[in-house]
């Protein structure tokens, strides 16, 4: 395996020095930041990325406004007390992207979501205490639990989020493949516990978060566009 001292000096030669490197990565939010995020700013992330999945993501954006409107600003205790015709007629409102299935998770997340904020005291505290050395077992948490969030639907929102999480974009992928780390499904549980225990090796050695770590292995590869600040 390739010490990530390596990667880090490839993608800092390949996007213009160190400095133009750091500029180029973020940090996760801390423990305690994160414990504060509100239950409604979960579920929100969550339906934002829902939406986004397979579709323009800047569409979506522009019409956030319209989903909080529509969603009560994403109060869960209203949201889950919606009945079924309410939730119809808000499919079909123009403020919002008019999707039937994607719009029933907001209700199905909220009611899951409710019921882990009940056990844990708030999702933010539950998301902050899960350990970042299994957070492939989060992401398996997520699609099993949760409605429509398998997939890089629930890795990026929980990025977004501000949880400490690698992404496996096309970049990292194609890192983890050339290197021959992995073979078969990207998602399968080998490949994941394979993944998983390589960005834990390089955190060991580097001390960087795992959104930092994913960032700069994805600046290792690929397209060389300096500047480009969506890798993941």
């Amino acid at each position: 395996m390739e010490k990530f001292n390596d990667i880090y000096r490839r993608a800092a030669e390949r996007k213009g020095g160190e400095l133009a490197l750091a500029h180029l990565t973020s940090k996760p939010l801390s423990k305690s930041e994160l414990s504060q995020i509100s239950d409604n700013e979960v579920l929100a992330e969550f339906t934002r990325k829902i939406f986004q999945s397979g579709f323009v993501w800047a569409v979506v954006n522009n019409k956030w406004q319209g989903f909080e409107e529509v969603f009560w600003d994403f109060n869960i205790d209203k949201l889950i007390l919606m009945p079924d015709d309410m939730l119809e007629r808000k499919a079909t409102d123009t403020k919002i992207i008019r999707n039937y299935k994607k719009v029933k998770t907001v209700r199905d997340n909220a009611v899951w979501l409710k019921e882990l904020s009940d056990e844990f005291g708030s999702i933010g505290q539950w998301l902050a205490n899960w350990p970042s050395d299994d957070i492939t077992s989060l992401w398996l948490y997520l699609k099993k639990h949760g409605s429509r969030l398998g997939g890089n639907t629930g890795p990026y929102a929980l990025r977004q989020l501000g949880k400490d999480t690698f992404i496996l974009s096309q970049d990292v992928e194609t890192y983890f493949r050339a290197n021959k780390l992995i073979e078969g499904g990207l998602t399968s549980k080998r490949s994941l516990k394979i993944i998983q225990d390589t960005f834990n090796q390089w955190q060991s050695e580097s001390g960087y978060s795992l959104q930092e770590i994913s960032q700069i292995v994805a600046y290792s590869v690929g397209d060389n566009r300096v500047g480009f600040s969506q890798a993941s």
